[in-house]
């Protein structure tokens, strides 16, 4: 499972992106989330693992959950 920091995070449109260890970028929406993580909390720079899907736009991280 890879693992990132939420870099950016757009709370009034309901999404952000992560950069994983490998200095790639990812979008993630709110319901992308685990419920260890509220989205209206998030701020950028927590550290978090996520898994990645394809979707028609891209790569994007989902089951997005705080890192141990």
């Amino acid at each position: 499972m890879p693992s990132g920091t939420v870099k950016k995070v757009i709370s009034d449109r309901g999404f952000g992106f992560i950069t994983a260890e490998d200095g790639k970028d990812y979008f993630f929406h709110r319901d992308g989330l685990d419920r260890s993580l509220d989205f209206d909390r998030l701020v950028g720079g927590e550290n978090v693992t996520f898994e990645v899907e394809a979707s028609p736009k891209g790569p994007r991280a989902v089951k997005v959950q705080a890192a141990a």
